[in-house]
């Protein structure tokens, strides 16, 4: 049997149901990350940057946030791909976010451990984030940016046996979760 971060097993099709689109294990051993990513986020091209919680600066340093996912053994990586109208669909795209998003909260709903779930592109739970002036206001409903902690999201999809690119038209999401 797979070792797993929910607290009650789920069947593969389980998973699928939650808008899991492919997933697989890796140890946190194996996960590159690379400062250049959070130079990347520093860019700002989502425009999260400085504006919440979930992304640099406010989920701490390169090193915090790298040392954050090494103090788990191993990860649980997964996706879900969506369909879009064309490669300009940024409706589509807006959608798929939210669909993903709904994704791992559900995931997050089946884990009783200590873990750490990252997630993609900031954070929506708040219309306005309390970053820097105040905590969060969820902090358990918080999934920080894969992107964000400094992992290269194509190697790690190619660790855990998943497709990066998945077809035209398409925008895939990327999350993990780091578990003991």
């Amino acid at each position: 049997m797979r070792k797993t971060p929910f607290s009650t097993p789920l069947t593969d099709d389980e998973i699928y149901a939650l808008g899991v689109t492919a997933f697989g294990y890796i140890e946190t051993k194996d996960i590159r990350f690379s400062e250049e990513v959070r130079h990347i986020c520093k860019g700002n091209a989502c425009g999260k940057y400085g504006k919440t919680w979930a992304c640099p600066p406010g989920v701490g340093t390169y090193e915090e946030c790298r040392e954050k996912v090494l103090r788990y053994p191993s990860a649980f990586v997964f996706n879900g791909v969506y369909t879009l109208e064309d490669s300009f669909d940024f409706e589509g795209m807006i959608e798929g976010h939210r669909l993903f998003r709904k994704a791992c909260r559900q995931l997050h709903e089946h884990i009783e451990q200590p873990y750490l779930l990252l997630s993609n592109e900031g954070c929506s739970n708040c219309k306005t984030c309390t970053y820097p002036d105040a905590p969060c206001r969820f902090p358990d409903k918080l999934f920080p940016s894969v992107e964000g902690y400094g992992i290269l999201v194509n190697k790690l999809a190619a660790a855990a046996g998943i497709k990066y690119i998945n077809g035209v038209n398409t925008v895939t999401y990327f999350g993990m979760i780091c578990f003991e």
